[in-house]
């Protein structure tokens, strides 16, 4: 460690990732283990996480874990103060006003250089200053010269001595808050537009908008908030991180160099909307451009927190990892072609893997949103992305653990919030967790599981307020004696949770007293239930005019073609149930009524619940679903349709929403034998 009077010139930490001219770490910062043995663990972030508790993260839990693990950090978008002002909702209501026509994007003009004048300059050492877009794509005051007031480059977050060098006319040297010019890039820079491109707005310059729009310019109206509706809400977006970004960094260096990111990253998206608006499309691929930016954002808060807290942070850019994968087909993936499948998925892994080894010790904090890949991400993968990402990583470094950080200590019995006696459950298995998170609740993204599972990675679900607690061990052999060493450091620090229930204890309880081994792997009860509401429920009756599999063939091709997803379903030769999620709005729910009617008569319900019972243990088991169906007749609770899948570890049954809560308590009870005495309720007798 070098002392305090080291200059510029000292050897900076080992980095693959650094380019000729690498910034210098000041010495007293904390960092990844340089030891090659040492095992990663991948943390992911939640939205909720990372706009609430920013500052725990970097003070409290991160510290934590660097002494004995390499981290990786993967961050969602954050969330704001409401639901409406959560970032991607944002984003998304940015595109949409992008493609409103209410108001002309701009008004023709003489054949001179395209430019647009931020609707809100922004305001430095007391000077107002116009964000304009010059024909080449780039941001400046007019004369060429960046933004005054704002750094000259993107964010570095190791020390004054960097920004000397950042300043040259040389290559910028890479730096904590700025995607790091990788071999990787580097050797499809010549083939690549968007290779080492700080975004994805970067590719469409504005030159690319005179070609599309035609040889006019627009002019700069006083009036220029009229000109897109966007312009607020990008405005909003910008404010909502800046109030994030004063409230997580306290150096006055580091956050006007994090204000200065933001503000860099607002107006490229504000440039590529106003782009959108000429054309008057947002492709699905755009889209995902545009909702990418709120990983990006929340991922230089973070580092910076984590940097303003002694933490050698480094944000990592994904958004090109796609392209710059040394494939024979990178082009068929930057022009939507190819599938996610499984081979697709392990590429991604590798490359992610070999992006963030090249952070050396520096901790990695890594957007989630990882570029265009084949059709559409949201399309493909949907919200949940960022979990995928986190699994992928975690493959791609061979991670001892994944880490999903959420607001809960775990996976409960039932949900907490309804049934006061539901218990934490230390250990479950990755069928029983997917079929809790399809049937209603928030687990992990099915894809999350398929891919760390299948390479052996545990999951752990851990609660951000309660950093201490053991959570949630999602293990693909929850049986096997390695998972109990994982509960076992999990017991290690439990202590601060209330809410814990060493499995051990629970069920050495049960045994049998003539001093036979746990029952835990062999006691046959119900692990879960849980409850889905806002459903709506579907039947359709034959009208005859066709064969039985002509009439399932046009019901299941006309929900196809509505985009429907059938939660539950029960047929017979004339007759079909469905539940499905009560979202589509009034018109094309009238619309999917007069087409199903085409095949028969429909009647529909509204206001209904899925109530599930799951359980591994569940295979076989005889005389539950008496018992769950006798539990709910005995509460006067009617049961409108019953369905068990074929894994066999649920039976589901479709109720009226205003049973939802008292059917949940009893079946808790009744089924997993946890009555409600005591704080954390009582585990009875045995069932089976």
């Amino acid at each position: 460690m070098s002392d305090s009077e080291s200059t510029p010139s000292s050897s900076p930490p080992p980095s693959s990732c650094s380019s000729p001219t690498p910034p210098q770490t000041p010495p007293n910062l904390h960092q990844n283990s340089a030891d090659p043995a040492a095992l990663w663990l991948v943390q992911k972030y939640g939205g909720t996480s990372v706009g609430k508790f920013a500052v725990k993260i970097a003070e409290e839990i991160v510290p934590s874990y660097l002494d004995q693990h390499k981290l990786a950090i993967v961050c969602s978008a954050r969330s704001g103060s409401t639901k409406a002002l959560g970032t991607t909702n944002l984003l998304l209501r940015a595109a949409a006003e992008a493609l409103q026509r209410n108001t002309p994007p701009a008004t023709p003009g003489s054949n001179t250089p395209l430019t647009q004048t931020s609707p809100k300059p922004l305001a430095r050492h007391g000077r107002a200053e116009s964000f304009m877009v010059a024909r080449d794509g780039t941001t400046g005051t007019g004369d060429g010269s960046p933004p005054r007031g704002l750094p000259p480059s993107s964010l570095s977050l190791a020390g004054k001595d960097q920004q000397k060098g950042l300043e040259d006319s040389r290559p910028a040297s890479p730096s904590p808050l700025t995607i790091s010019q990788t071999p990787l890039a580097r050797t499809r820079s010549s083939s690549s537009p968007r290779s080492g491109s700080p975004s994805p707005f970067s590719s469409l310059s504005m030159s690319s908008m005179t070609r599309l729009a035609g040889p006019s310019s627009f002019s700069n109206t006083p009036n220029g908030n009229n000109i897109a509706p966007f312009n607020g809400t990008v405005d909003l977006l910008r404010q909502e991180h800046m109030t994030a970004a004063r409230s997580a960094v306290r150096d006055t260096e580091l956050l006007k160099e994090l204000e200065g990111e933001i503000d860099r990253d607002c107006e490229k998206l504000r440039s590529f909307l106003f782009a959108s608006q000429i054309i008057e499309e947002i492709s699905p691929r755009s889209k995902d451009n545009i909702v990418g930016v709120g990983e990006r954002l929340a991922c230089k808060i973070v580092a910076a927190a984590l940097r303003d807290q002694g933490i050698d942070a480094e944000y990592v850019s994904l958004e090109n990892v796609v392209p710059d994968m040394e494939d024979a087909d990178a082009d068929v993936l930057r022009s939507g072609g190819g599938t996610l499948d499984q081979a697709f998925y392990d590429r991604v892994a590798k490359a992610v893997g070999e992006r963030i080894k090249q952070c050396g010790t520096r901790v990695p904090v890594i957007t989630g949103f990882f570029g265009p890949v084949p059709g559409s991400l949201l399309q493909q993968v949907g919200r949940g992305y960022t979990d995928l990402l986190a699994a992928l990583a975690a493959v791609g470094l061979q991670a001892s653990e994944l880490q999903i950080w959420k607001e809960v200590d775990g996976i409960f019995t039932a949900d907490p919030r309804k049934v006061p006696t539901a218990r934490l459950i230390p250990i479950i298995s990755p069928d029983e967790a997917a079929e809790l998170t399809y049937y209603g609740s928030e687990v992990v993204h099915p894809f999350t599981m398929e891919q760390v599972i299948r390479r052996k990675i545990p999951i752990r679900i851990k609660n951000v307020m309660n950093p201490r607690g053991g959570g949630t061990v999602i293990h693909p052999n929850p049986d096997m004696d390695g998972a109990s060493s994982l509960l076992a450091e999990g017991d290690a620090t439990a202590a601060a949770s209330s809410a814990y229930v060493n499995p051990l204890d629970l069920f050495n309880d049960l045994a049998d007293p003539s001093g036979m081994e746990s029952a835990y792997p062999q006691r046959k009860v119900p692990t879960a239930v849980t409850i889905k509401e806002r459903i709506i429920v579907l039947n359709v009756n034959s009208n005859r005019k066709s064969v039985s599999h002509g009439f399932f063939a046009g019901i299941f091709g006309t929900l196809d073609r509505f985009g429907v997803v059938v939660d539950l379903i029960s047929t017979s030769e004339v007759h079909v149930s469905m539940a499905i999620e009560d979202g589509l709005g009034k018109r094309t729910l009238d619309k999917l009524l007069k087409e199903l009617e085409k095949s028969g008569s429909v009647s529909l319900h509204h206001d209904m619940a899925i109530l599930s019972l799951v359980g591994k243990q569940m295979r076989n088991m005889v005389g539950i679903a008496g018992r769950m169906f006798t539990t709910l007749a005995e509460g006067n609770v009617n049961i409108e349709m019953i369905s068990q899948g074929a894994s066999e570890i649920n039976i589901s049954c479709v109720i009226e929403g205003r049973d939802a809560v008292k059917a949940l308590n009893l079946i808790h009870q009744s089924c997993l034998q946890i009555r409600p005495e005591g704080a954390l309720g009582r585990v009875g007798p045995w069932l089976f």
